[in-house]
C-alpha cells in the first residue's frame, strides 16, 4: 500500500472474484455505505513519460542556447559592420564584444553543453568515440582559444587574434536542434499500444440472471470491472466489450480489426466472441471467459510493445566513421603543434616566419586548433539529418509518411514484401463485380427488385447489392434515390432476406435461403454457383414467386495495381509473399490473380509476425504491408512496416511507412526513395569529409613554407561552414526526386468503378 498516492496493490484469483467485487467490499466496510471510496487507478505508461520528458528537455535547452547564441552571433557578425561601440576598448586591445561574448558563450559551453561533456565521458570509458566527443572537441577548441585571446587582448597591446566565441556558440544550438527534432520523429509507435485499448468500449451493460435465465437487472458499469462469468448485453452497433461465448441471440460481428476478415461472421449461442470487435445487426448475450491482460486484444498489445522494446536504434553511420576519425584529428592537432613549437624552437624554419603579433608557441597552437576546428563534426552531424528531412518530405508529398531515418535506411536493403490480402491488395469491402441472368427479366428489374428487399438489410453484401444498383442507375440517367416498397421484410441471419416487392415474394441470399424455401436449384444455377465459389466470390441468388431469376457475383476485388506492382518488384530483385487470415481457397485466387506465388493462408495475427520472423532467421531483409489491427504485430517485427492509409489507426501508428494514398505503387516509390536518399547520404559524408581531408593538411600549415598561407582557426570556421552550407545544399538536390519510370508510365486508380459485367 502506497499512503502518499492512496493506491492499493491487489492480487486475487480471476476465478473467485474481481476488481469489481473488490471495490464493492471496501465500499461496504466502514460505519456507513460509501464510507470509504475506491476505484481503479489507471498509471500512465512509462515509456509514454520518459518519451515526453525527453522531448521536452532538448525543447528547453535549446530555447536557452537559442537566447545566449542568437545574441553572440550578432555581436561577431553583424554589429561590427553597423555600430561602432562593439569595438570600445576597455583594456590594451581588449574590447566591450569581446566581453560580452565570452559572457554569452560560458553559459552555453558548460551549462547547456554539458550533455555533450557526458556523453564524452561515456563514450571515452569504453574505449569508443562518438559524435558527442567529437562535439566537446570542437567547441572546446574553440571556446578556450578565444579565452586565450581574451587574456592575450587583455594583456598585450600589440596582439592581433580574434576569438570565435560564435563557433562554439552556435555549433552546440545547431546540435541541440537535430536532437530536438529527432526527439519528435522517434517513432509515434507508443501511440500504437494507445489505439489498440481504445478498440475496447468504455463502459458494458452487465445483467444479472434468475436461474431461468430471466434478466432480473442491469446496470452500465465500466468495462474495467468485467469479471470472469459475467453476462453482458452486447447491442447492435456496438463493440464487444470483452471475450466471452454466446449464451443467447444471433447476429453478425465484424472481426476484421483482429481476423483481417472483411465478411461479418454470423454468431449464434455457443459461439466465441473476442474483446473490441463490433457488433452489426443483433442482440447478444455474452458470458464473459477472459478478462484484463488474458484477452486477445490485450495479448496483441503486449506483443506489440515487447516487440517494440526489443527493436534495437540503427547504429549511425557518423558513429562509425567518427570512432576512427576522432582519433586521427587529436593525433593530428597534437603532431601539428608539437611540430610547428618543436621546429621553431630548434631554428629548422627561419624566426621571420613568425607574425609580429605572436611567438612561436602561439604560432604553434593556431595551427594545432586550426586543424580542431576544421575536423568539427557539424557537417558530418548535418549529413543524415537534413536528407532524412528532406527525403520525409519529398515523400510526403509523393503519398509516402516516412517515420524518421531508420524506416530508410532499412527499406533500401529490402529483398522481400509481405502483403495482407484484405484492404491491401484488394479493396477491403464486398462489391458487386458480375450478374447472371437466368431468365429473360431484364437487369434493371433484377436490381430493383434485389434492391428493395437488401435496402432493409445491415450486412455488407446486402450494401453491396443496394450501391451497385445506385451506380447502374446512375450509369444509365436512372432515379438512384427511387426504391420500390418492401413489405412483410424479413431478416434470416445466415442466410439472406425475405419480402415481398410488387405483390411478388423476393428471396434474396445463398443456397441455404433457397432449399430452406423449397425452390429448386437448376443445373444452370448449381452450376454458376460453382463456378462462383471457385473463384473465391460469394453468390447472392434472388428469387421472385419460388423461380430464381438471377444472381449476384460479390467478391472483395483486387486493386488494379497490384499485379502490376508485383511484377515491377520481381524485376527489382524483390520477393512478394501473401500472408493472410483469409481461408486457402481465396488467398490462393487473390494471389494467382496478382502473381504471388507465396502463400501462408489462415495466419493469425501472432503467426503473421512469426513467418516474418522466419523469413529474417533466413537473411532477407522484410518490408511487411497490412491495413489492420491483425496486422500491427507484424508490422512492429518486420524490418520496415508499410501500412496502408485507408487502415486502421493502430496499424498506421505501429507501421514505420504509410501509404497515404492507399496505392501499392507507393510500396515501390518508398523502396526506391529509400535507396536514392541512401546515396545522398553517403554522398554527403563526401562532402563533410572532403573538407577535412583537404583542410586539415592546409590547416595544419603544408602550404606556409611555400606561400605563406596559413589558415587562422576563424578561417578554420568559416570552412567548416561551407562544409556544412555544401550538405545541405546536396541534401536539397532531393527535392527533385522523380518517382521510377515504372510507376510514371502507370496511369491506374486505387478503386476502379465500373464492375457491371452481367
Amino acid at each position: 500500500m502506497d499512503s502518499n498516492s492512496d493506491n492499493v496493490s491487489v492480487s486475487y484469483d480471476p476465478d473467485l472474484t474481481g476488481p469489481r467485487s473488490i471495490i464493492q467490499c471496501i465500499q461496504q466496510t466502514g460505519p456507513e455505505q460509501n464510507y470509504y471510496r475506491a476505484r481503479l487507478s489507471s498509471p500512465p505508461g512509462r515509456r509514454d513519460c520518459d518519451r515526453q520528458d525527453e522531448i521536452k528537455c532538448y525543447k528547453k535547452y535549446f530555447l536557452w542556447s537559442c537566447v545566449f547564441s542568437v545574441p553572440v552571433f550578432f555581436l561577431s557578425m553583424v554589429f561590427p559592420m553597423i555600430s561602432p561601440w562593439e569595438d570600445l576598448k576597455l583594456v590594451n586591445k581588449l574590447t566591450l564584444g569581446n566581453i560580452l561574448r565570452w559572457v554569452l558563450c560560458t553559459p552555453v559551453q558548460f551549462i547547456i553543453g554539458r550533455r555533450f561533456y557526458v556523453g564524452a565521458y561515456h563514450a571515452l570509458h569504453r574505449g569508443s568515440a562518438n559524435m558527442d566527443v567529437l562535439v566537446a572537441l570542437g567547441t572546446n577548441a574553440a571556446y578556450f582559444y578565444s579565452v586565450y585571446t581574451l587574456l592575450k587582448l587583455l594583456t598585450s597591446d600589440a596582439f592581433k587574434g580574434q576569438d570565435f566565441f560564435e563557433t562554439s556558440a552556435l555549433l552546440i544550438s545547431f546540435i541541440l536542434l537535430g536532437k530536438y527534432l529527432e526527439a519528435l520523429a522517434k517513432g509515434k509507435t507508443s501511440d500504437a499500444i494507445a489505439k489498440l485499448m481504445d478498440l475496447a468500449p468504455d463502459t458494458a451493460m452487465l445483467l444479472t440472471l434468475d436461474d431461468d435465465g430471466n434478466v432480473t437487472s442491469e446496470m452500465e458499469i465500466s468495462s474495467q470491472l468485467i469479471q470472469r462469468n459475467d453476462i453482458i448485453r452486447v447491442v447492435p452497433g456496438a463493440k464487444v466489450p470483452t471475450d466471452g461465448i454466446v449464451i443467447r441471440g444471433q447476429s453478425h460481428v465484424n472481426e476484421s480489426m483482429i481476423t483481417g476478415e472483411a465478411r461479418p461472421v454470423a454468431k449464434r449461442s455457443g459461439d466465441k466472441v473476442i474483446g473490441g470487435t463490433m457488433n452489426e445487426n443483433g442482440f447478444l448475450l455474452v458470458k464473459v471467459t477472459h478478462v484484463g491482460s488474458e484477452t486477445a486484444l490485450s495479448q496483441i498489445v503486449q506483443l506489440v510493445e515487447a516487440a517494440q522494446m526489443a527493436r534495437a536504434p540503427v547504429q549511425k553511420l557518423a558513429d562509425r566513421i567518427s570512432r576512427f576519425f576522432v582519433p586521427f584529428v587529436v593525433a593530428a592537432a597534437i603532431i601539428t603543434w608539437l611540430g610547428w613549437f618543436v621546429s621553431g624552437e630548434v631554428g629548422i624554419f627561419p624566426q621571420t616566419w613568425i607574425p609580429t603579433s605572436m611567438d612561436g608557441f602561439e604560432l604553434a597552437l593556431q595551427f594545432g586548433i586550426s586543424v580542431l576546428v576544421i575536423a568539427c563534426p557539424c557537417a558530418l552531424g548535418l549529413a543524415t539529418p537534413t536528407a532524412v528531412m528532406v527525403a520525409t518530405g519529398k515523400g510526403a508529398s509523393q503519398g509516402v509518411l516516412i517515420k524518421g531515418g531508420n524506416a530508410l535506411e532499412s527499406a533500401h536493403k529490402v529483398t522481400c514484401v509481405v502483403f495482407d490480402k484484405t484492404g491491401t491488395l484488394t479493396i477491403g469491402r464486398p462489391m458487386v463485380v458480375g450478374i447472371k441472368l437466368f431468365t429473360s427479366i431484364s437487369l434493371q428489374e433484377l436490381c430493383d427488385v434485389a434492391t428493395a428487399a437488401e435496402a432493409n438489410s445491415e450486412h455488407p453484401l446486402a450494401k453491396a447489392v443496394v450501391e451497385y444498383t445506385r451506380k447502374l442507375r446512375g450509369k444509365y440517367g436512372s432515379d438512384q434515390g427511387f426504391l420500390l416498397e418492401v413489405t412483410e421484410f424479413q431478416a434470416l441471419p445466415g442466410q439472406g432476406v425475405r419480402g415481398t416487392v410488387l405483390d411478388k415474394e423476393i428471396l434474396v441470399g445463398n443456397r441455404r435461403l433457397m432449399l430452406d424455401s423449397d425452390i429448386n436449384l437448376t443445373p444452370e444455377v448449381e452450376e454458376h454457383l460453382q463456378e462462383t465459389e471457385q473463384l473465391a466470390r460469394t453468390c447472392v441468388l434472388v428469387a421472385i414467386d419460388k423461380q430464381i431469376e438471377g444472381a449476384f457475383a460479390v467478391a472483395d476485388p483486387v486493386k488494379p495495381e497490384a499485379e502490376t506492382v508485383v511484377s515491377i518488384l520481381k524485376s527489382m530483385g524483390i520477393a512478394s509473399i501473401m500472408v493472410t487470415g483469409d481461408n486457402w481457397g481465396t488467398a490462393n485466387t487473390i494471389a494467382k490473380e496478382v502473381g504471388i506465388e507465396m502463400v501462408f493462408a489462415e495466419t493469425e495475427p501472432l503467426r503473421k509476425a512469426e513467418r516474418v520472423k522466419e523469413l529474417q532467421i533466413k537473411g532477407m531483409t522484410v518490408a511487411m504491408v497490412g491495413d489492420g489491427i491483425n496486422d500491427s504485430l507484424a508490422l512492429v517485427a518486420a524490418d520496415v512496416g508499410m501500412a496502408i492509409g485507408a487502415g486502421t489507426d493502430v496499424a498506421l501508428e505501429a507501421a514505420d511507412i504509410v501509404l497515404m494514398k492507399s496505392n501499392l505503387e507507393d510500396v515501390i516509390t518508398a523502396i526506391d526513395l529509400s535507396k536514392k536518399t541512401l546515396a545522398r547520404i553517403h554522398l554527403n559524408y563526401v562532402w563533410a569529409l572532403g573538407y577535412n581531408v583537404l583542410g586539415i593538411p592546409v590547416a595544419a600549415g603544408i602550404l606556409f613554407p611555400f606561400t605563406g598561407i596559413r589558415l587562422p582557426p576563424w578561417l578554420a570556421g568559416a570552412c567548416m561552414a561551407a562544409s556544412s552550407v555544401s550538405v545541405v545544399c546536396s541534401s536539397l538536390l532531393l527535392q527533385s526526386y522523380k518517382r521510377p519510370k515504372q510507376i510514371r508510365s502507370l496511369h491506374t486508380e486505387t478503386v476502379p468503378h465500373n464492375y457491371y459485367s452481367p
